[in-house]
């Protein structure tokens, strides 16, 4: 076509979502602009956000983080992008579209609608008995809801209604979830399946109530609400979510006459063209052959169909989609693989079920054996990716299937990226095959970070990353490009090769290491923390011993967390969160001498800012002289042990979490690892200290302490799971103390214990088989390990201020003991605080010329 000669047309997309977003990037790749004015227009405040992680946002996370690609993408010529302005009608004759502001006439019209939650017709829902969970705007509604509340309760068991009762959680709810069939998630999920998803999140302290219809919402006694149910049982809540389904925005397109699906939604073809050969209908809003799609990856499917077919490109007709699903709802795996149900003829299953661990597989082959259907996983996700290429490729499975979901030592082989033919998709967001990913390597991509880039792969929902790192690491060995594991160009190793190195041959220095087993003289950033802290978390000397000293980052260095304007924050450790009214007031006392700026933290202790170098010494001086040790909020170490008031105070409190914390926190702190560790101890299941978002989280039972493992916060939270249960207090510590050093000895450089954990072949199963039947006959050897680190504890400040040489090291400048004269502050809310802009930073001592 010829743009100079040709009017543009007008394109009008109604809906900007997730699949409504991505139809503009793909018609703005595919040159549109040459041929269309594009007009979006989207009902809410925001631009397309991402709902995949819409409970992020009750986590903490901004609205602002969570939009869809680059603002600038709206901004260019050629695009309008119309924000709370809803379109209200269609005139199909006249070719115009109608809002509150007037008439749009369209060329060609883009339906991507979404679809709206569906809510009962209950007597007395209504207000905060009548919430939903869909936008942004809705969790603002619930977050307000939960002010002052203490019981949340989420109508509908599904993928939905689970993220709704997580969210609960998050808000300090206690949670419930009644479904009105007799078993959770009923679309994915078969009986067994739903039992042990059930046994898994009542085990997180969340109330599953399934087989229960609501017959109406009523005034409560002990909270606002009552819901009756038909069996004249009932439950009270102080508000009420419902996530009972999703039905398909499709209004616009009754109003315009347009054939409609059987159960809604518009009917489309396989182009996505209604019966109007100008409109289209994208994702949940359009039905095809007689479905509605309620995942993301089938309306990139339609939207990516629908820029070919309207830049007049040779599309991938929409056929259908595959609706398989791993998803991970309160911190608990759960995965539903094409036929789930079994429902081809002639279709045999095979199950695997642990009722001790909650944790259930089945496979669904077909009747001569020859092809796997179908697969439902709940408590462990490792087998998945594995298990969707065999379906989707038609990958002969071995002689007996069985082994495909048995435990991990017992089952086949994984399928290797070698076995997977070019054309299996490995992202189904972006619909990214391997035959793709081997191209972008062809064309020069030489990393993940470069083939992501390129194709999007793992870009969208994320849950292909670890098999695009298998296929990627193959197809570069394969081309002969080294698949380099190196710690740094100075270690031919991995931290762990490293690990066990300095363990076995005693080495305490870096020196001694580089000497052995490296290269060049010096190091570098990388190895030299690294090795540091290796060698911490083995021998746990002071890290300001003077061989130590120059393997530090800043951070480490001056024992202090340095702030943008060049000071540093002290933390003192107070275990537990427990402090005495005189520690309060010495802490006070030093923070007015000093200046400094207070704040209390998540993590339940106080932050002391603005402290400047040449200070530290002398704060930590009178902190100590109070009984306070370093709380090394500077280290990826130990850092902090939240607790509730537990039985002590508490009427809800079954154990004494306090003691427990206590206990907890002076065993391991000062323990170095590959990232910083944060813990919690609840006394009861209600959670107040969030245990379930640490990496060690302890709650109490009648019967002793459950155990979580591996869980965070941060940029990519994830709920810890569940371990083990019952566990009387020299047991819960054995274990504590096996699975951090496993970890310590195994994990890579800087990784989490949540990344850690979901790098282990075997998954929890094979991390249960270590640390609670010693399959590896490493126990002892871990608990003996375990105690020398404790056993060598001391405070790094008290050591530092007891040698005069460490002392020297704080000064801004060397030959002279000054402040430095660029730190300013303003005044707020009566303290200091840095003035902008920041002033110069110094990280290292320097002399006065």
């Amino acid at each position: 076509m010829n743009a100079a000669n040709t009017p543009l047309q007008t394109l009008i997309i109604v809906g900007n979502g997730m699949v409504g977003h991505h139809c503009v990037e793909q018609l703005l790749a595919q040159g549109a602009l040459e041929r269309y004015r594009i007009h979006v227009f989207g009902e809410e405040s925001r631009r397309a956000y991402d709902r995949v992680h819409l409970s992020e946002y009750l986590g903490g996370r901004d609205a602002e983080s969570m939009a869809m690609g680059d603002a600038a993408l709206y901004q260019q010529p050629g695009i309008t992008l119309h924000l709370d302005e809803a379109v209200t009608g269609i005139d199909r004759d006249r070719r115009e579209i109608m809002t509150a502001s007037g008439s749009l006439a369209y060329d060609k019209l883009v339906l991507a609608t979404g679809s709206y939650p569906f809510v009962p017709p209950i007597p007395g829902a209504a207000g905060t008995s009548r919430l939903v969970y869909r936008t942004l705007d809705d969790l603002d509604l619930i977050r307000e809801a939960a002010r002052g509340a203490r019981r949340g309760v989420v109508v509908g068991g599904g993928l939905l209604g689970l993220e709704a009762a997580n969210a609960l959680k998050s808000l300090g709810l206690e949670a419930h979830v009644v479904e009105f069939a007799p078993r959770l998630m009923p679309v994915q999920l078969d009986d067994f399946g739903g039992a042990a998803l059930k046994a898994r999140i009542e085990a997180l302290g969340v109330g599953v109530h399934v087989s229960r219809a609501t017959q109406a919402i009523e005034a409560g006694e002990a909270y606002r609400y009552r819901m009756r149910f038909a069996d004249e049982s009932f439950l009270e809540t102080d508000l009420v979510v419902f996530s009972a389904g999703i039905r398909p925005r499709d209004e616009l397109a009754r109003q315009a006459g347009l054939a409609l699906g059987e159960r809604g939604g518009v009917a489309v073809d396989t182009h996505c063209r209604t019966s109007d050969a100008d409109i289209y209908a994208i994702g949940e809003c359009a039905s095809w052959n007689g479905c509605v799609f309620g995942l993301v990856a089938p309306g990139y499917q339609m939207a990516r169909t629908v820029a070919a077919d309207l830049c007049g490109a040779a599309g991938q007709p929409f056929v259908g989609a595959d609706m398989s699903t791993k998803l991970k709802l309160l911190g608990v795996d759960v995965g539903s693989i094409g036929d789930a149900h079994g429902t081809t003829p002639g279709a045999r299953s095979y199950r695997y079920i642990d009722e001790a661990g909650s944790a259930y597989r089945r496979l669904v082959v077909s009747a001569d054996g020859k092809q796997i259907l179908g697969a439902v996983l709940v408590g462990d996700n490792s087998y998945y990716d594995t298990l969707l290429q065999y379906v989707q490729n038609g990958i002969a499975p071995p002689e007996d299937p069985s082994q495909l979901i048995l435990p991990q030592g017992e089952a086949a082989p994984a399928l290797g990226a070698d076995a997977l033919p070019a054309t299996a998709t490995i992202c189904s967001c972006h619909n990214v095959s391997k035959g793709a990913i081997c191209e972008a390597i062809a064309g020069g991509c030489t990393d993940v970070a470069s083939i992501k880039a390129c194709t999007r792969a793992a870009t969208g929902c994320g849950g292909c990353a670890a098999l695009l790192k298998q296929v990627a690491d193959h197809e570069l060995a394969s081309r002969g490009v080294a698949i380099d594991k190196s710690l740094c160009e100075h270690f031919p190793y991995t931290r762990q090769e490293l690990y066990d190195i300095v363990r076995v041959e005693g080495l305490e220095t870096f020196e001694a290491l580089l000497a052995r087993h490296g290269r060049g003289e010096l190091g570098c950033a990388i190895c030299k923390p690294a090795v540091a802290s290796i060698l911490a978390s083995c021998w746990n000397r002071p890290i300001q011993e003077p061989h130590l000293v120059p393997l530090q980052d800043t951070n480490d260095t001056f024992m202090a967390n340095m702030q943008k304007n060049g000071t540093y924050s002290v933390v003192p450790r107070i275990p537990g969160g427990e402090i005495t009214p005189e520690g309060l007031i010495a802490i006070g006392e030093v923070a007015r001498k000093y200046k400094l700026y207070t704040k209390i933290t998540g993590g339940q202790r106080i932050d002391l800012f603005s402290a400047q170098l040449h200070e530290l010494p002398d704060i930590w001086a009178e902190l100590i002289a109070a009984g306070f040790e370093t709380g090394h909020a500077y280290g990826k170490s130990t850092r902090t042990v939240k607790s509730c008031v537990g039985s002590t105070w508490c009427r809800y409190g079954v154990q004494d979490s306090v003691k427990m914390a206590l206990y907890i926190e002076n065993r391991y702190k000062g323990l170095r690892a590959p990232h910083k560790l944060k813990f919690a101890v609840s006394g009861c299941t209600r959670e107040c200290a969030e245990a379930q978002s640490k990496d060690i989280g302890v709650i109490a039972t009648e019967n002793g302490w459950n155990l979580y493992v591996c869980g965070n916060g941060g940029m990519r939270p994830r709920h810890a799971e569940l371990f083990a249960t019952d566990l009387d207090d020299d047991t819960l510590i054995r274990y504590i103390d096996r699975l951090l050093m496993f970890y310590i000895r195994t994990a890579d450089r800087l990784q989490r214990t949540s990344v850690w954990r979901e790098s282990l072949e075997g998954g929890l199963d094979y991390l249960k088989a270590v640390v609670i039947g010693d399959s590896l006959g490493l126990a002892a050897e871990l608990e003996a390990q375990m105690q020398l680190v404790v056993d060598r504890y001391e405070c790094e400040w008290a050591n530092a201020l007891s040698n005069p040489e460490k002392l020297k090291r704080f000064r801004t400048f060397v030959n002279d003991r000054r402040a430095d004269p660029d730190i300013r502050f303003v005044e707020e809310r009566g303290q200091r605080r840095p003035a902008e802009p920041a002033a110069r930073v110094i990280p290292i001592a320097e002399e006065i010329s």
